[in-house]
């Protein structure tokens, strides 16, 4: 299969195709996938408005760049797939790049620490060093079901707004990005935040906030942190490690 999808794709797309499908197997090494039930999409370049989800289905694990579906913005494969997208998936993701074209890529999770974080009243606390870069370009989304409803399209994005984070409220977590690198720095970050705020709270006491003139810096400080490269610096590694436990996401 790979050669047949590789063979109808421009190089670029291919590169996403692998970008995505290695996201996809990230996501499961670090445990936040939820069997089949979360997804990572990814813009297709070209200008067209097509993107690349992941075959309704198939486990994180399993995932590889030539068995991502590529549809358009309603819902239609462009590319043909034995494969069908995950329906609630397509309303997220389909919403997002359609109002967002800095969004080259949308990672949404269900993890533990991030539903519980999602179902308190504060959100995400500014009570670690790590919250703080997800803090300042976060949104919030009240839950209205599983996402089948379009009607719930403009809510959504309205809610994100120019953010690059949201959690939606009982129900997990989504980060954007201009690259796959992005979003998934993002995420790895926000997920962290949430895992430290729950352990926090379960040692009871009070918590100690950031003061304030610390957050509103933490923006110059996360791009020297990364030294401008944002998720491009950590990228290749994790690509390295990928490659040494299983390289058939590339197929």
């Amino acid at each position: 299969m790979n050669n047949s999808v590789q063979s109808r794709v421009s190089a670029e797309e291919w590169q996403v195709r692998t970008d995505l499908a290695a996201c996809y197997r990230i996501i499961a090494m670090y445990g936040w996938d939820d069997l089949v039930f979360t997804h990572i999409s990814a813009r297709v370049p070209g200008g067209d408005d097509h993107f690349l989800i992941n075959p309704y289905g198939m486990l994180f694990e399993e995932i590889t760049a030539s068995s991502l579906v590529k549809v358009d913005l309603d819902g239609n494969t462009v590319l043909e797939s034995p494969h069908p997208v995950n329906p609630a998936g397509f309303t997220i993701h389909s919403a997002v790049h359609e109002a967002r074209h800095d969004a080259g890529c949308v990672l949404h999770t269900h993890t533990k620490a991030g539903i519980a974080v999602s179902a308190q009243a504060s959100g995400l606390l500014p009570i670690s060093q790590t919250s703080l870069f997800p803090y300042v370009t976060l949104g919030y989304h009240n839950y209205e079901g599983v996402a089948l409803n379009e009607e719930e399209k403009p809510r959504l994005v309205a809610d994100l707004g120019t953010n690059h984070a949201l959690i939606l409220r009982n129900h997990g977590l989504l980060t954007t990005g201009e690259t796959i690198a992005d979003a998934f720095l993002l995420m790895y970050v926000l997920e962290t935040a949430c895992q430290i705020q729950i352990m926090a709270q379960s040692g009871g006491g009070d918590l100690v906030p950031v003061p304030q003139p610390i957050v509103d810096g933490i923006q110059a400080q996360a791009e020297q942190v990364t030294k401008g490269l944002g998720g491009a610096l950590v990228w290749p590694g994790l690509l390295r490690k990928l490659d040494r436990r299983d390289s058939s996401f590339r197929d």
